[in-house]
């Protein structure tokens, strides 16, 4: 909503120095990026067998050794003191909670064990080279776990064993790289064994000789395997293509893998897009599935599908349903599903009732549980009242929650930044619904300073989001963090533009092969609403974004008509023509712009192509660009900026050398805020 306008004239605002702010507003300091980065980070790893006790990592940078250091902790469900479960150096996770109150947890690569009632941890296997992604059995007498397997010559190490020191890769077919990493020639496989009294049978690896991935590159993990109930076979998520092929599809499938015998089922054959993360009941009588319906499209509607395997079975539960879901759990009694799903700027909870009718014609029930300006990140598991979940707010980190069914609410079991936040000025946060060019409702998240004032003028930023169908809702960013730049005396404004989930199936597919067209527009719709406040300060409006959001900001500055001073891209994409000809992922660069070559795409090369608009930029820019970011590889940036400089243009590149699409180092994290706020500072007055 709407903040009143005032009759006052308004004053414009000072703002203060990131590195130096040592005013106090309400009784806390504005939130600085240092302050950000010490921030507690917050897992929750599981429950206790009878639901009572949360057990909860934390990781907690360390600037002087530009890492962070994980420990795990207790905690009561229902409220009392967290204790400190394990304490060593390094990064525990856990794998599993017994009846009998033992925690297995992995820390550096071995199975270790502990009692939730105390003692000694115990280390359980000693293998070389470690495990990764480890799921233990249903009978606890068997392991499955992946490393990766050398199956092809691409290095020239491995394909010339006389030439030990040479560094040359060989490739005759697409996908040698894919997000950060160049195809060395090593498959993930998934692997089982024997596992009785921590000692490890000789593995097999159920993929042999195959040249594919699983778990899936490059962010699949443990969420790509489960055992069957009966701990005779296993189900993997693959995508068995190879060269060509991979690079362009996203036909992943659920094979299943009987040890006894070694044959493997695919359980999705027909189905040609995304099929992840397999889930059995907690009765281990229907098995369930994430899939999505078109081969190529990543963001295409995520559907629960469910699969009776004693009769074959198969229905998908939220066909009917216009949204996507994130993530899924069963409950204790079999009788629902519990999902997350963005849906109007947040991301909620919701149930689909499977006790009746699944099998029939009638549709599932499905049903909004939750409700508030905050988001459901996950599902921890479920207790005799209600659901344990991780929930984030713009102003709040990561935390672990209790959802009681009965009341609907939320309540904090772990308070691990509540003293941070104490020191910390609040930023206040509203909606705003603005009408789009095309006269559809379009709705907007801002951001306020902390000492906001509605009689003075403030700068503002029109933060740009990625992609491009990813949503902007209540989650918290380690370096987008709206609260942070609010801190420094912005306003932020936050469009849910088309192509986002959260607003229906149509409203999120609206931005494939239109990505300078209705989005771009929604943009300008949004910031030309909020100029309209007296408390704007017209002549000083930035944008800024990344990916798509870089891609939104250079695609801004041929069109934006003097709206901007300012604007800031971090691995935008800039000519559309040469990222078709770079990027690795090609199934999307195929679904959301098509091959350059094909005249039926000539829009997303001309019109949509902002390099086509170069002779329209006038506006100072700042550009960050990553040195390993292969999805929008390192050309990209250098052009733009190329382009800027020689057009006289008041510009800047920020090159990353060991960063990805992201920034993870903390100390890069930091020179990342101080040229992003400084920037902001020099060209906004």
């Amino acid at each position: 909503m709407a903040v009143a306008q005032s009759k006052e004239v308004p004053q414009k605002v000072k703002r203060p120095q990131v590195e130096n702010q040592v005013k106090t507003i309400n009784g806390g300091t504005p939130l600085s990026p240092k302050t950000l980065w010490e921030l507690g980070r917050v897992s929750a790893e599981g429950l206790s067998a009878d639901g009572t006790q949360l057990i909860y990592g934390v990781s907690n940078y360390q600037f002087d050794d530009n890492k962070s250091e994980k420990n795990l902790f207790v905690i009561p469900v229902k409220g009392g003191e967290a204790k400190q479960f394990t304490s060593e150096a390094g990064g525990e996770s856990v794998l599993s909670v017994q009846e009998n109150g033992d925690v297995l947890y992995m820390f550096k690569g071995q199975i270790w064990q502990k009692s939730l009632n105390g003692g000694d941890a115990k280390q359980l296997t000693d293998i070389e080279g470690g495990l990764e992604n480890v799921k233990i059995s249903p009978d606890g007498k068997s392991i499955l776990f992946s490393k990766a397997v050398l199956l092809k010559d691409y290095h020239s190490v491995d394909k010339y064993a006389d030439l030990p020191k040479s560094n040359v890769y060989i490739y005759d077919n697409l996908d040698y790289r894919h997000w950060d990493t160049w195809n060395d020639g090593r498959f993930n496989h998934p692997f089982v064994a024997s596992y009785e009294n921590g000692k490890l049978g000789k593995p097999k690896d159920i993929m042999e000789g195959e040249p594919f991935y699983s778990p899936q590159m490059p962010f699949g993990g443990a969420e790509d395997f489960t055992w069957a109930p009966d701990s005779k076979s296993v189900i993997y998520v693959a995508k068995k293509r190879f060269g060509k092929d991979y690079a362009q599809s996203t036909n992943t499938d659920l094979y299943q893998y009987d040890i006894a015998s070694g044959k493997t089922n695919n359980l999705t054959e027909g189905m040609i897009g995304y099929d992840t993360n397999p889930t059995y009941s907690k009765d281990g009588k229907l098995l369930s599935w994430l899939s999505m319906k078109t081969d190529g499209y990543e963001a295409d509607k995520n559907d629960i599908i469910l699969l009776e395997p004693a009769s074959g079975r198969k229905v998908n539960l939220t066909a009917h349903w216009d949204g996507t879901v994130n993530s899924f759990v069963w409950s204790k009694d079999n009788k629902k599903i519990y999902f997350v799903a963005p849906t109007k700027g947040t991301v909620q909870l919701f149930e689909i009732n499977v006790a009746k009718g699944v099998w029939s014609k009638m549709l599932p029930k499905i049903t909004q549980i939750s409700e508030g300006d905050f988001d459901i990140t996950g599902i921890v598991g479920e207790t005799a009242t209600g659901l344990i979940v991780t929930s984030t707010k713009m102003t709040r980190a990561t935390e672990v929650f209790d959802y009681n069914f009965k009341s609907k609410a939320i309540k904090p079991i772990t308070t691990v930044n509540d003293a941070m936040y104490s020191q910390i000025a609040d930023t206040k946060v509203e909606g705003r619904m603005t009408k789009a060019s095309d006269g559809l409702d379009l709705f907007s998240w801002v951001i306020y300073p902390p000492d906001f004032d509605a009689s003075k003028k403030y700068p503002v930023l029109l933060f740009c989001q990625g992609g491009p169908q990813s949503a902007t809702t209540q989650s918290y960013s380690f370096r987008w963090n709206f609260q942070l730049m609010a801190s420094q005396g912005y306003i932020v404004i936050a469009p849910n533009r088309r192509g986002m989930p959260g607003w229906g199936v149509k409203w999120n597919e609206q931005i494939s092969k239109d990505w300078g067209g209705q989005s771009i527009q929604d943009y300008l719709s949004a910031i030309d609403d909020l100029s309209k406040e007296s408390y704007v300060d017209k002549e000083n409006i930035a944008a800024v974004g990344a990916s798509y959001g870089g891609y939104s900001v250079f695609m801004l500055a041929g069109v934006h008509e003097g709206r901007f001073k300012s604007l800031i891209s971090h691995c935008g994409l800039f000519d559309m023509t040469s990222w078709y000809g770079t990027t690795e992922e090609l199934f999307f660069a195929n679904h959301d712009i098509g091959p350059y070559w094909d005249k039926n795409n000539a829009k997303s090369y001309n019109e949509f192509n902002p390099i086509k608009h170069i002779d329209k930029w006038n506006t100072p820019i700042l550009i960050f660009q990553g040195g390993k970011d292969y999805r929008v590889p390192i050309g990209q940036g250098l052009e733009a900026f190329q382009a800027a400089q020689l057009k006289g243009i008041k510009s800047r590149l920020v090159y990353l050398p060991e960063e990805n699409h992201w920034v993870l180092s903390g100390h890069n994290a930091q020179v990342w805020q101080r040229e992003f706020f400084g920037w902001l500072s020099e060209t906004l007055k």
